[in-house]
């Protein structure tokens, strides 16, 4: 298995390539070819590695209308840290407790499913 950081659009991505023969890699437990592996590599984002702290989950599946907050900056608990857009509604996502922004998981326009993890505390 080897690693690989991939490019997309700007956001880098860590995925893992397993060499099957010499045409076919394996991906995510799936053959496949090499040109599909690529196209896949590229159109589904592998996960971000996991930053250490308190998560802090979507209530709701939407849109994240707009990120209010960024990387570093201190928050108290219920400060809003993104909003969302569902049904015609801005829904804030507010800090569950004190704490400094260690990542923010999505990007403005991003759909979000309840429970996801959209932002760490540290």
């Amino acid at each position: 298995m080897e690693k690989y950081i991939v490019r997309v659009n700007g956001k880098e991505y860590e995925v893992e390539v397993e060499k099957v023969d010499g045409n076919n890699v394996a991906t995510s437990g799936q053959t496949q070819s090499a040109a599909s592996a690529s196209a896949a590599a590229s159109s589904a984002p592998a996960a971000k590695a996991k930053v250490a702290g308190t998560d802090v989950k979507s209530g709701t599946a939407g849109k994240v209308w707009k990120v209010v907050t960024k990387v570093g900056d201190e928050v108290k608990k219920g400060d809003s840290i993104l909003i969302l857009e569902a049904m015609k509604m801005e829904i804030p996502v507010v800090a569950v407790c004190d704490g400094k922004i260690a990542d923010i998981c999505v990007n403005e326009g991003d759909p979000v499913e309840g429970g996801q993890v959209v932002a760490v505390l540290a």
